[in-house]
């Protein structure tokens, strides 16, 4: 298993940017999702994919390994948690979450 590193290059940039790995690896399918499940409480494996709704165990193996690689999960006494790094990296993301919020009370509703 191997998650895209800085200065590695990675699908759709040559520069080695540490911005485009980390693009690269959250932009795998699934692997925002797991980190946005386990940002509340850690979560085992059958735990995490009935949170996930429809990941097959194969993925779900292969991104939960990717992202410990990645040193943002880690094994915990109740199952998969997100490390330090990966906490902050979630911190990163709320203000997305709430632009979401936003965003979907400005829409019209759908018929």
């Amino acid at each position: 298993m191997s998650f895209p590193q800085p200065g590695d290059v990675v699908r759709g940039s040559t520069t080695g940017r540490p911005i485009m790995a980390l693009l690269d690896l959250l932009g795998r399918r699934w692997c925002l999702r797991v980190l946005w499940e386990l940002h509340q409480t850690p979560a085992s494996f059958r735990d995490l994919q009935a949170r996930c709704e429809g990941v097959s165990p194969s993925v779900l193996n292969t991104r939960l390994g990717e992202l410990r690689e990645a040193q943002l999960l880690e094994n915990g006494e109740r199952g998969y948690q997100l490390s330090a790094l990966g906490q902050e990296l979630v911190q990163q993301c709320l203000p997305l979450a709430l632009w979401a919020e936003n965003w979907a009370a400005q829409l019209p509703a759908r018929p």
